[in-house]
C-alpha cells in the first residue's frame, strides 16, 4: 500500500498535470534562465563513504535559475537553482530551492526576492553515511535579481559554495559552483529530474522524493501529450 507522501503526490499530480499542459510541461518554475556553469568538487572532509562527495573534479555544468510560482518580480517567490552535470550515459541533476539556513529551517521552503540566497535540496538522499542533504550558499556579498532576464545578465561570475549535511548536522563544504553566460535561448526546453538522476552513491529517498515522483510523471505526460 502506498504511504501518505506517495498518496499526496498522486493527488497533487492531477492539478499539476493540468497546470503543466497550460505551462508547456512545467507546472512549477515555469519561467527561468539557463546558464553555463562550472562545478569544482574539492572533496568533503571526513569519512562519507560516497566517492562523489569525497573526490576532486572539475566539470562543466548547466544551471537554471527560476521562480517557482512564476510570480512577477519584485514579488517574493520560491526560487529554484537546478544544476545538471554530465556523468557518462546519465546526467546528475540537483534541484535546490530557497530555504532557511538554520538547523531546522533548512527543511522549510522560503520565498525570496533576490537569487543570491541559500538553497537546499529539502529532499533527502539515502547513502552509506545516512540521510544527506545538499545545499548551495552564496560565495561572497554579490546580489542577484531573480527575474529571468535580469538574472541572466547579472549572474555570470557569481559563485555558490556547495555543501552537504547529515540530517540536521553541520553543513560541510564539498565544492563550488560558478555561473557562466546564458545561451542564445534564455530558457530552452531542459527538464531536470532529481529523483531519477541523483549523484553516484546517493539515492533520492524520503517523503519529498515519494511526493515528487508522481508530479514529475504528470509533467512528463503533459509534455508528451501537449
Amino acid at each position: 500500500m502506498a504511504d501518505l507522501p506517495t498518496l499526496a503526490g498522486r493527488l497533487a499530480a492531477v492539478p499539476l498535470g493540468g497546470l503543466a499542459r497550460w505551462r508547456d510541461g512545467k507546472p512549477m518554475h515555469p519561467r527561468g534562465a539557463v546558464l553555463s556553469a562550472a562545478v569544482e568538487r574539492t572533496g568533503a572532509p571526513g569519512d562519507w563513504g560516497v566517492r562523489w562527495l569525497e573526490e576532486r573534479a572539475r566539470e562543466s555544468a548547466v544551471v537554471r535559475l527560476s521562480r517557482g510560482a512564476g510570480l512577477p518580480a519584485p514579488l517574493p517567490d520560491l526560487l529554484g537553482l537546478a544544476v545538471r552535470l554530465p556523468d557518462g550515459d546519465r546526467p546528475v541533476d540537483l534541484l535546490l530551492s530557497t530555504t532557511g539556513g538554520g538547523r531546522w529551517t533548512r527543511f522549510l521552503p522560503v520565498p525570496r526576492v533576490g537569487a543570491a540566497v541559500p538553497y537546499s535540496s529539502i529532499m533527502g538522499y539515502r547513502s552509506a553515511a545516512g540521510t544527506l542533504r545538499l545545499a548551495a550558499v552564496p560565495d561572497g556579498p554579490r546580489s542577484l535579481p531573480s527575474d529571468p532576464g535580469p538574472v541572466a545578465a547579472a549572474a555570470p561570475g557569481a559563485a555558490f559554495r556547495l555543501l552537504v549535511a547529515r540530517g540536521v548536522g553541520e553543513w560541510v563544504p564539498f565544492g563550488r559552483l560558478v555561473l557562466g553566460d546564458p545561451g542564445p535561448d534564455l530558457d530552452p526546453d531542459l527538464r531536470f529530474d532529481a529523483v531519477r538522476n541523483p549523484p553516484p552513491g546517493l539515492l533520492a529517498d524520503g517523503p519529498m522524493a515519494r511526493f515528487r515522483a508522481p508530479a514529475y510523471a504528470a509533467a512528463q505526460e503533459a509534455r508528451s501529450t501537449g
